[in-house]
């Protein structure tokens, strides 16, 4: 029996086949998938936040913030046995969930997740392979480390697989 590992917002989890693994409610947050196609071990983290300097809480949480998320879903694959040189990440999010008429750029919250994930990956050396960013609608993703198709639902906009 396969199960849907679920992740909650600014959460991380890993999964491998044959369960399947899932995050809702994907506005201006980025849902970061990194996986390894060989050894079939995946973890997805849901980013609200592009940088943790923003944080006022005494305690960190890493699964929130764009820089300590990716970091930590890193450092958890390679303990679980993922192949540095393999790994590979899809993205999806990012939403520009309102239209502000100010053009503040601290308002631009999906626009700066996306960036600063892009950042991340980039200094861990690993290759975004696809990704759906942006819009204005919500998104719901699913990964399977199976086969490493990602499958996206949007909002008014039907479902897709990358």
């Amino acid at each position: 029996m396969s199960e849907i590992i679920k992740v909650g917002i600014a959460d991380i989890n890993t999964v491998s086949p044959p369960d399947t693994i899932r995050t809702t409610g994907l506005g201006s947050c980025v849902g970061v998938i990194i996986y390894d196609q060989t050894k079939k071990i995946a973890g997805l983290a849901h980013v609200m936040l592009p940088d943790s300097s923003l944080s006022k809480a005494p305690t960190l949480n890493e699964g929130k913030y764009a820089d300590t998320a990716i970091q930590t879903l890193y450092k958890i694959l390679v303990k679980k046995g993922a192949d540095l040189k393999a790994l590979k990440a899809k993205i999806a999010g990012g939403a520009q969930m309102f239209q502000f008429t100010s053009g503040n750029e601290m308002m631009r919250i999906g626009p700066r997740n996306v960036e600063s994930v892009k950042k991340q990956l980039l200094s861990l050396g690993i290759p975004l392979v696809s990704s759906d960013v942006g819009g204005s609608s919500g998104r719901t993703i699913e990964f399977d480390p199976y086969n490493s198709s990602l499958t996206i639902k949007t909002v008014n906009a039907g479902i897709k697989v990358i």
